[in-house]
């Protein structure tokens, strides 16, 4: 893993990150239990990894609603998620993640924080609902921190965030995730690899 000033740097992979998490789903426990999408991301171990999550079931306001392309008011359920370099005390990123309520409350298990690492992360918690995601969205813009978000990731003042939403559409056209994460900007690199066909003949 290549760092920083001593720090971890998160890597982000698109295509290539999503895939890999689909490929997941239909492996047994223990192999999703081996390791998760931050662990491949950044090289650390899963016990190098300090993880946090808090659930609330909140109602969709205009910008979420517009992302779900459902009505504002509609019930969603809200994971904050919190993850830091052990050892290091390094803040890696922070993250909140909505799901429509009605979708995962399905199963039960999906609402309980407690459950958090979930083996095989959030497409396997779909795949629990009869959900199978056939494209993923990213969208990033860089910009400066608020003032809790630089105390949250221990950003020095000058330095901005990457701010990366993430829309998951199922099979079916309907978006089932919208996510919203933050990673610092002087350490995170986004690496983008992009599949060509070849040509014929």
């Amino acid at each position: 893993m290549s760092s920083r000033n001593g720090r971890p740097m998160v890597r982000r992979r698109n295509s290539e990150r999503y895939q890999w998490e689909k490929d997941r789903v239909r492996l047994t426990e223990a192999e999703r239990r081996r390791t998760g999408g931050t662990e491949r991301d950044t090289g650390l171990r899963t016990h190098d990894l300090d993880f946090h999550a808090e659930y609330a079931r909140i109602e969709a306001d205009e910008d979420l609603a517009s992302a779900f392309g459902v009505p504002i008011g509609t019930p969603l359920l809200r994971r904050a998620y919190r993850t830091s370099c052990r050892s290091a005390g390094t803040p890696l990123s922070a993250s909140r993640s909505y799901l429509p309520y009605d979708l995962v409350a399905r199963n039960r298990d999906l609402l309980d924080p407690e459950r958090e690492p979930w083996p095989g992360g959030t497409q396997h918690q779909l795949h629990t609902v009869g959900v199978e995601l056939a494209r993923v969205e990213d969208r990033i813009r860089t910009r400066p921190p608020s003032p809790d978000e630089a105390e949250m990731l221990d950003l020095e003042p000058g330095t901005s965030v990457l701010a990366l939403r993430k829309i998951s559409v199922d099979v079916t056209g309907r978006v089932v995730e919208v996510a919203d994460a933050l990673f610092p900007g002087h350490r995170t690199e986004l690496v983008y690899a992009t599949p060509l066909k070849r040509w014929d003949g």
